[in-house]
């Protein structure tokens, strides 16, 4: 019996940009960038599949916010590898909704709206903000297959390219969608947005 959705946190990145493991890093209300990324996806998806390299503390972090947590021994290759091992892992789930660890700001009734926007068997749902694009990406099963094939730094985008016919655009009102953090600026840059 396929389990009806498991989101992806992808949390294996080097965090070379920020200088040491962003992840880990504490956002201004006290929280780990990652805990707050996996807490708002689990209330927004409920399943959650963590995918870490091996690093004992952001594995503890994310085992302690709930996620299923599975470890990419070949993190380092790049995205699509981790892609790829989170799917492995919850083959039997009938969609996916891949997201990122270095995006504390996604509010959890924006992750439900894309997972409710994807409709039957087919099709990708990307959320847009301000008419970019940004994340989650829910994917339906058919594209298991593919999403279990990829490699490398670009993440999921040759199967979004290869399949354009079949993404639905889901305009939504929460900038968190295309908040990432790549800095240690970038903490305090986004949060006062995020105030209430």
């Amino acid at each position: 019996m396929r389990v009806p959705m498991t989101a992806i946190l992808l949390a294996a990145g080097a965090g070379k940009r920020f200088g040491s493991q962003k992840l880990l890093a504490r956002l201004p209300d006290g929280r780990y960038v990652v805990e707050a990324a996996a807490k708002n996806l689990l209330a927004g998806a409920g399943h959650v599949v963590a995918v870490t390299s091996r690093d004992d503390r952001l594995m503890k972090a994310l085992d302690d916010c709930g996620c299923q947590v599975v470890v990419n021994a070949d993190a380092e290759e790049g995205m699509g590898t981790s892609i790829a091992a989170g799917v492995r892992a919850s083959a039997d789930a009938a969609v996916w909704l891949i997201a990122l660890g270095d995006m504390p700001y996604i509010r959890p009734e924006t992750i439900a709206s894309v997972l409710k926007a994807l409709d039957g068997a087919t099709g990708i749902v990307i959320p847009t903000f301000g008419g970019q694009r940004g994340h989650p990406v829910a994917f339906a099963g058919a594209f298991g297959s593919e999403l279990m094939a990829l490699q490398g730094d670009n993440g999921a985008r040759s199967v979004v390219a290869a399949h354009a016919d079949q993404v639905k655009l889901l305009p939504v009102d929460d900038a968190g969608v295309l908040m990432d953090i790549d800095t240690s600026d970038d903490l305090q840059a986004v949060f006062p947005r995020h105030q209430p």
